[in-house]
């Protein structure tokens, strides 16, 4: 038997076990994460304000810290797994959407295409939009440089601003904007054309229905009104200062590890015709091993094989579902804190071998060819 026949052989037992939620537990996670980011973020403006830089800067970089745990409780509140009830599921993803800049339904719908393909390479290519070696080989030298360039870890940090700040309020602006103007023409166009006829007939690149636009006005509504209340009573200098700074620096952690929990050297990498949903949970994962305090301000997203077996099992079930089955999952790729920035030399699908390689290893085989 196969490795991932074992898996998908035990994955019954393994869900049903774990997959149990708590409210209790949920609760816990929100007070012990919601109360220290607001007081870091008062005592990040307050030090601001009198000039103690410093401290300042240290209460911004705690507050990155909870910005990524606040993200973990809206992925897993997006997955319906943090808490047993439903709605309250529904209430939080909403809310800490709104901490984390991000329409937390949009965001789990979209995530959960990530997930039913996780592996798939053909059909989802990561945060990196990693290209294929037939890609790659149609690019000229400049643009083959540029592709590297643009991949690099360092690129982490604008890539936070536009995902977590910039795009998903341009996006439901620009949107709203071409909605309107297409219901307005069609109409002035078509008379006795009905209105419910033209908003159907409206097919947006921003939401694929009415409750994903919804939930963006919603978030985006909530958040820019934050927005001003919070400029209007601490001065906007003061409080973008703190905000931005921490959601960035928290995007880019995120951006980071969720690359390297599929981009790293021989990730399983198949297409349509050879792809495994459970050889894609051994081979397709990482298994990041890092220190106690990273696992909990990532609420354990560290094991992330577990994760993808079933996106049903809380997060503060995924330590102890490792340790229990930890024979099966032997062979998944460990990445260690000092693996970090060399993960992400490997930003090519080898779509003839099924793998991630690095431009490096692309370079090494066409030599020996």
């Amino acid at each position: 038997m196969t490795p991932a026949e074992r898996i998908k052989s035990e994955a019954p037992n393994i869900v049903s076990k774990y997959s149990k939620r708590s409210n209790t537990r949920a609760f816990i996670q929100i007070l012990n994460t919601f109360i220290p980011y607001f007081g870091l973020f008062y005592l990040a403006m307050d030090a601001f304000d009198n000039a103690i830089y410093w401290l300042s800067a240290v209460c911004i970089f705690l507050l990155a810290l909870f910005l990524v745990r606040i993200f973990m409780i809206m992925h897993d509140c997006g997955h319906k797994s943090l808490f047993r009830t439903q709605a309250l599921n529904k209430v939080f993803g909403f809310i800490s959407g709104v901490m984390v800049g991000i329409p937390g339904y949009v965001w789990a719908n979209h995530h959960a295409y990530h997930h039913a393909t996780n592996g798939n390479w053909a059909k989802y290519r990561g945060p990196l939009s990693t290209i294929s070696i037939d890609e790659f080989e149609q690019l000229s030298p400049f643009k083959q440089k540029l592709y590297r360039f643009t991949r690099r870890i360092y690129m982490a940090l604008p890539g936070a601003f536009l995902y977590f700040i910039f795009n998903p309020r341009f996006n439901w602006m620009l949107g709203t904007i071409k909605f309107l103007s297409h219901v307005t023409l069609t109409k002035l166009k078509h008379l006795g054309k009905p209105l419910k006829t033209i908003v159907a007939e409206y097919n947006s690149p921003y939401w694929k229905d009415a409750a994903e636009y919804w939930h963006m006005a919603g978030n985006n509504v909530v958040l820019l009104s934050v927005w001003f209340a919070a400029s209007w009573y601490f001065g906007a200098a003061t409080f973008f200062t703190v905000y931005i700074s921490s959601l960035v620096l928290a995007g880019a952690a995120g951006i980071i590890i969720f690359t390297i929990q599929h981009n790293f050297e021989g990730a399983y990498a198949a297409d349509d015709s050879n792809w495994d949903y459970f050889h894609a949970a051994l081979a397709g994962t990482s298994f990041l091993t890092w220190p106690r305090i990273a696992n909990w301000f990532s609420a354990d997203i560290a094991y992330h094989h577990i994760h993808h077996l079933s996106s049903t099992i809380p997060n503060y079930n995924l330590e102890q579902a490792h340790k229990e089955y930890g024979h099966l999952f032997e062979g998944v790729k460990k990445v260690r804190l000092r693996d970090v920035v060399e993960a992400f030399d490997f930003i090519l699908w080898d779509n003839r071998n099924h793998r991630i390689i690095s431009i490096e290893q692309y370079r090494a085989m066409q030599g020996s060819n």
